[in-house]
């Protein structure tokens, strides 16, 4: 009888500790999926290659054009108009970026409200001069089209980065969203890395000599969003 009862009782510790641990391994793994999902994306600027230099040398300079709302910032509208930036948007993402290419500020937004916001990310910085608003996208069928051909009439030069697909897809001169970096809607998520997540991406596009022969390659990222 006692060793039956010792026999029930090292079964039921054991199995206590074997619940006891599977959540201590639970609790551990989330910690380290907070900590992965907080820490700061880094990406240095290294000097370049003679190489990279000669490439960089014969081929054109390129147009990075950025959406705003949802892309950039997102603007609650409570009486007061308060634009929130998305985390890593200045100065880590824009000045990196304008080290790189040619910014514009493409929004389908009016010009009085896409004007004061891209002069808040700008900061008196003359890194984003060039802007077009609502008066310079195309009406078709309810949405407003942005016509990259209106920023360069090359568009193997120009690059757009923008969370609507809707916003440059219907565009004829852009064949199969070939000038198109897609990027998920942000809204509030203080943890969100994506546009850093892009540096890598954007500091090779620069070498290409055209830009659609490696973003036609990505479209299988469009049907995400």
């Amino acid at each position: 009888m006692m060793r039956t009862q010792c026999l029930l009782g090292l079964r039921t510790f054991v199995a206590f500790a074997a619940k006891l641990w599977s959540f201590f391994i639970y609790l551990l793994r989330r910690q380290i999926r907070t900590v992965i999902q907080y820490q700061t994306v880094r990406y240095d600027i290294l000097p370049l290659s003679p190489v990279s230099r000669n490439r960089l040398g014969q081929v054109k300079r390129k147009i990075l054009v950025l959406d705003l709302d949802e892309t950039l910032i997102h603007s609650h509208h409570d009486g007061v108009l308060r634009p929130t930036v998305r985390p890593g948007t200045p100065p880590d993402f824009i000045l990196k970026v304008s080290q790189w290419y040619e910014l514009v500020v493409f929004t389908a937004s009016m010009e009085i409200y896409g004007s004061a916001v891209a002069d808040k990310l700008d900061n008196s910085r003359s890194i984003l001069k060039r802007r077009y608003y609502r008066q310079h996208c195309t009406l078709e069928l309810g949405s407003y089209i942005k016509d990259l051909s209106v920023v360069h009439s090359d568009l193997s030069s120009i690059v757009i980065l923008d969370n609507s697909p809707g916003a440059y897809r219907s565009h004829p001169g852009m064949g199969k969203c070939d000038n198109a970096i897609p990027i998920k809607s942000w809204f509030s998520d203080p943890s969100d890395t994506a546009l850093l997540n892009l540096l890598p991406m954007l500091d090779a596009l620069r070498f290409t000599a055209d830009v659609r022969s490696v973003l036609s390659r990505n479209l299988h990222q469009h049907r995400l969003w």
